[in-house]
């Protein structure tokens, strides 16, 4: 089907963050190529937010949340939605991101044609800082942390087999179909990297076009170097953040397509925490955590 014919859903996902979704959703709703149906899933169940979407001048579908669904169900209800709407794309984005301009949806589609991929992910970009990427990625053993060092855009405009999944990620229903949508347990934290890993096993195409670029807050600070940055490791300075980062990441890390990366997960998070922070007690901490993961214990923090 042409990109002129495909129906495209656009997913977004908000919790208590009027003010950011009403940026987020004027970038969206003022693309070249034109969504056919946006959704708003909001978690917070606000009438104010009801309103903003309902005053979008594209065709919108409300679906305010009494339960708190988290990133991962907020996103696995928007998506269902779309394909019961008939959508043949879903684009996904969180509430505190934003396309980079009114060309990005165009790009991923042109992207994903001329490459035959079934996911197409934008650059993910410091809002503050267009040039910096708003987290690390690491080719071999480097580290980039500049959008200018992934590559020549001209010489080839796609990174294949990677992409950041929920912010200015699109998706073919097809590939929906066959990866499935977020799993609600996660709740927030790891739900797209579980979401990846399904990506990469189900040997679907897909990778991020170098041309286009969606905006978001930097989260860098969270990856803490050690090993004189040859290696880092992820600790959220809030210890709600940590709860979930940790027990999902347990989870994660018993999954077909992850245990490989066992090894190197304890050498990592041993290291930062006995030798760069001489912390057990967060060591105890991250163990404690991860255990609850590997053993599907989701329980929300008290």
């Amino acid at each position: 089907m042409s990109a002129d014919k495909a129906r495209i859903v656009a997913v977004v996902v908000t919790h208590r963050r009027r003010e950011l979704l009403e940026q987020s959703l004027k970038v969206l709703a003022a693309q070249t190529r034109p969504v056919d149906h946006l959704i708003v899933v909001d978690n917070g169940n606000e009438p104010e937010v009801g309103a903003l979407v309902a005053a979008q001048p594209v065709d919108t579908t409300y679906l305010g949340s009494r339960h708190n669904l988290g990133g991962a169900g907020g996103f696995a209800l928007g998506m269902l939605h779309a394909l019961a709407l008939g959508a043949d794309w879903v684009w996904l984005a969180d509430d505190d991101g934003r396309p980079e301009g009114p060309h990005v949806l165009a790009a991923l589609l042109d992207c994903a044609r001329r490459h035959g991929l079934s996911e197409v992910s934008p650059v993910v970009c410091d809002i503050d800082d267009p040039d910096r990427l708003a987290f690390p990625l690491r080719r071999g053993v480097v580290w980039r942390r500049r959008r200018s060092e992934l590559g020549d855009v001209d010489a080839d405009d796609l990174l294949p087999g990677i992409a950041s999944l929920f912010n200015g990620a699109l998706f073919a229903a097809a590939a929906i179909e066959l990866v499935g949508v977020p799993d609600l347990r996660l709740f927030v934290r790891g739900d797209e990297v579980e979401v990846h890993r399904r990506l990469v096993r189900s040997g679907l195409p897909f990778g991020t076009c170098l041309r286009t670029a969606y905006l978001h807050p930097n989260g860098a600070d969270e990856f803490k170097p050690i090993l004189g940055g040859r290696m880092h490791t992820q600790f959220p300075d809030d210890p709600v953040k940590r709860h979930f980062t940790y027990r999902n990441r347990g989870y994660l890390m018993s999954q077909p397509g992850m245990r490989h990366l066992l090894a190197q997960e304890w050498i990592r998070f041993a290291w930062f925490f006995l030798v760069t922070r001489r912390d057990p007690a967060g060591l105890r901490d991250w163990l404690r955590l991860r255990k609850l993961g590997r053993r599907e214990r989701f329980t929300r923090p008290s």
